[in-house]
């Protein structure tokens, strides 16, 4: 089952594998898009109202535990989703609504110190997967073994290097100071990592796609949105990111 890789950790071979419909309903690649746009639309309701609470308060680190209740509470709940799949319905949506607390503060003390970066960011995330979409579903981009490893081992070291870095920081040791910067390297370490990020949103759209054919229960719709939504949200933050380092180097 080598087309059933992926490197979102929500979604792997494993997932559809033990996951298979007996007498009940199988999902579909339709009821993954419309369980999508459900989770985008309680994201989008909790930051809009994290967003107007920044913008309106004295300074938007009035939000900070705002964000860090969506960001435990996101978390917890991400795990509780991956090990309990037959509870996503619930869940799914419930992880939406923490990282949209994220989504609107963040967004918001991007917006403050540069205006109009958070509906740029928006744009570009939301149009970047329209266009992969559209490559994805005419046969323009072909998921093969080779392009699967590629990304995978990608995302792999990107993660593994922020969690290096994350542990360095406590104890106050930086050691890659110039990739968070707005240097060249900085930039190009950003341009990176949105790309790869966007084309973890190719293997999943081929996931989902082999998952319907593959006769998952009708749950994992919500499943595979949860999972959708987890490559979204990280492609918007690292679009914040990129494109604040071009803003400061203007």
């Amino acid at each position: 089952m080598a087309f059933m890789r992926t490197s979102n950790p929500t979604l792997n071979d494993q997932v559809f594998r033990s996951e298979r419909a007996g007498f009940g309903d199988a999902m579909t690649v339709q009821g993954a898009v419309n369980k999508t746009g459900i989770l985008l639309l309680c994201a989008i309701a909790t930051a809009a109202w994290t967003w107007n609470l920044a913008m309106h308060s004295e300074s938007p680190q009035a939000v900070a535990p705002l964000i860090v209740l969506g960001s435990i509470g996101g978390l917890v709940v991400a795990l509780v989703t991956v090990f309990k799949k037959q509870w996503s319905a619930i869940t799914a949506p419930l992880y939406a609504l923490l990282e949209g607390l994220v989504l609107g503060a963040v967004s918001a003390i991007f917006e403050v110190r540069f205006p109009g970066i958070a509906i740029e960011a928006v744009a570009l995330t939301f149009g970047t997967m329209l266009i992969l979409l559209l490559a994805y579903s005419t046969g323009m981009i072909r998921v093969s073994d080779k392009f699967r490893l590629g990304v995978v081992a990608a995302t792999g070291g990107i993660a593994v290097f922020y969690l290096l870095t994350w542990i360095l920081s406590f104890f106050h040791v930086q050691l890659f100071a110039s990739v968070y910067g707005s240097g060249t390297i900085g930039i190009a370490f950003s341009v990176f990592v949105v790309i790869v990020a966007a084309l973890n949103l190719v293997l999943d759209f081929d996931l989902i796609e082999h998952g319907a054919a593959y006769g998952a229960p009708k749950y994992m719709e919500w499943y595979s949105a949860f999972a959708l939504m987890v490559t979204l949200i990280w492609m918007y933050f690292e679009m914040l990111r990129l494109l604040s380092k071009l803003r400061e180097r203007r």
